[in-house]
């Protein structure tokens, strides 16, 4: 509280370089929010958009599998998926948007089984669903990678906007008060001591009067 302060001009020359100090990172921290919130708005947009694109080629996807699965038995359909024909390797790089750590995925991938399953057992469909989904897995990590920056965006976004609260409505108020009631409290020190010098003065005038 400002009245357990010590009322003296080095601790108001102190708060006020604090002042100072607050008042440019409220100003950074505003700056940093903004930037975020515009980041975070494009990303959501482009997230809608491969999200819509996703949910199109996945329902395809599913139609064309249930359409293999109708009209194969259980076991060629076991045996179809039991083997992959590919080992696919995620790679992960980190990207920095305003001191927001996202990922980066990228993929490769190493055929480990020429053919899994035999064509003459299987659904032409399965083949159309393998195809479109082998075609979309950067499409899927897209979705991936630009949903976890969305979540790592928004803890920042939150994270900052509760500094740029906290010294906008705790610490330079606090700061404000704090200042005036030293200022105050030195202004009366003056005023009293120049009331006091000016007693002093009197005083001696005087005894210098009787004394001639």
């Amino acid at each position: 509280m400002a009245s357990t302060v010590n009322a003296t001009r080095m601790e108001l020359l102190t708060r006020k370089r604090r002042m100072i100090t607050a008042k440019r990172g409220h100003k950074l921290l505003k700056e940093k929010r903004d930037g975020l919130m515009k980041n975070f708005m494009e990303i959501i947009n482009q997230a809608k958009k491969i999200r819509n694109d996703i949910e199109t080629i996945m329902t395809e996807i599913f139609n064309s599998y249930l359409s293999a699965v109708s009209s194969m038995n259980p076991a060629s359909v076991e045996a179809a998926i039991a083997l992959p024909k590919e080992e696919i390797s995620v790679d992960i790089a980190i990207k920095n948007i305003m001191s927001v750590r996202v990922p980066q995925f990228s993929y490769s991938t190493e055929e480990i089984n020429a053919q899994p399953y035999s064509l003459t057992d299987t659904s032409s469909e399965l083949d159309v669903a393998y195809t479109l989904l082998k075609d979309n897995i950067q499409n899927l990590l897209e979705l991936a990678q630009v949903e976890k920056s969305l979540e790592l965006m928004a803890i920042e976004i939150e994270a900052t906007r509760r500094r740029v609260n906290a010294l906008e409505h705790v610490l330079i108020p606090d700061l404000e008060t704090t200042i005036k009631y030293i200022q105050m409290k030195l202004d009366e020190m003056e005023r009293s001591n120049l009331t006091i010098l000016m007693k002093v003065k009197e005083l001696v005038e005087a005894k210098g009067e009787i004394d001639v």
